[in-house]
């Protein structure tokens, strides 16, 4: 890590600290279309992006840009309305900013939520997948370049990149109140285009579940730095389909919007556990 990355993490930390005084337990992420989890957080505090030192700034719709602190029950939580993406043109390293400020913040767990297109002829539009591995092969790596060792180790195991006990704790919690949920792997593309009919077929025959544009390079950095993840995707469409699909942004937007209860019933009882 150079030294402007050092002092500009000790400066966006130092800001937020005066912002909000309280170290939080739990950081979430919000993907696209599902920023109205932030109703669920008894909110103290909302800091917009481009408010904070250093900070990227959500360009996506659907992404609202602003870091929201509050309380879920008796958990402090740290959540971002919106994220970034490489697509916006971000390098790798500021796409995982905000996961080494949350880190820095004093979170110890981190909960991150995607819209992902689905390449498994079992899986429906509304869906809940729980990611338990990733393909990152299409995507930059965040960690090239000079290793900082006091954030983690040059070469991170990525032998169990999402937690299994929470994975564990999150089909507990689906089975109990009855929802209908997926376990699979997420493969992560550069985007934005959407894919290509070859591309799903390339996808699903490499042993993904669904595809998406975001999540894995955030969870390389929280790897990096020890910090337990846990992630879920929402089916938002269907890639492999024998009929003219056509996909849009507003219809992910929209299936993200019918699925966030159960998203929200998932992440409140998880967070409450931790």
């Amino acid at each position: 890590m150079s030294k402007k990355l050092q002092k500009d993490l000790k400066e966006t930390v130092k800001f937020l600290q005066k912002e909000f005084k309280k170290a939080p337990d739990v950081g979430i992420v919000l993907g696209s279309g599902l920023g109205n989890f932030a109703s669920q957080i008894k909110i103290e505090k909302e800091v917009p992006y481009g408010d904070i030192p250093h900070f990227p700034v959500s360009t996506v719709k659907g992404h609202s840009g602003k870091l929201i602190f509050g309380r879920i029950g008796e958990k402090i939580v740290v959540a971002m309305g919106g994220r970034f993406h490489f697509y916006e043109g971000y390098t790798p390293q500021e796409v995982v900013y905000p996961i080494r400020v949350m880190k820095m913040l004093g979170i110890k767990t981190v909960l991150l939520s995607n819209a992902a297109g689905s390449v498994n002829p079992d899986f429906k539009v509304g869906d809940i997948m729980i990611i338990k591995d990733h393909i990152s092969f299409f995507t930059p790596n965040p960690l090239i370049g000079k290793n900082d060792d006091d954030l983690g180790p040059r070469f991170p195991d990525m032998s169990e990149p999402y937690k299994r006990t929470l994975i564990q704790q999150a089909k507990a919690i689906a089975a109990k109140n009855k929802i209908d949920i997926k376990e699979g792997v997420y493969v992560a593309v550069t985007g934005p285009t959407f894919e290509t009919r070859a591309e799903y077929k390339l996808i699903h025959v490499a042993g993904g579940d669904v595809v998406g544009m975001s999540t894995v390079q955030e969870t390389i950095a929280a790897n990096h730095m020890g910090l337990p993840v846990f992630a879920v995707s929402i089916v938002t469409d269907i890639g492999i389909r024998d009929d003219d699909n056509i996909i849009t942004h507003e219809e992910v937007l929209q299936a993200a919007k019918e699925a966030e209860p159960k998203l929200a019933l998932l992440f409140n009882q998880m967070i409450a556990a931790i």
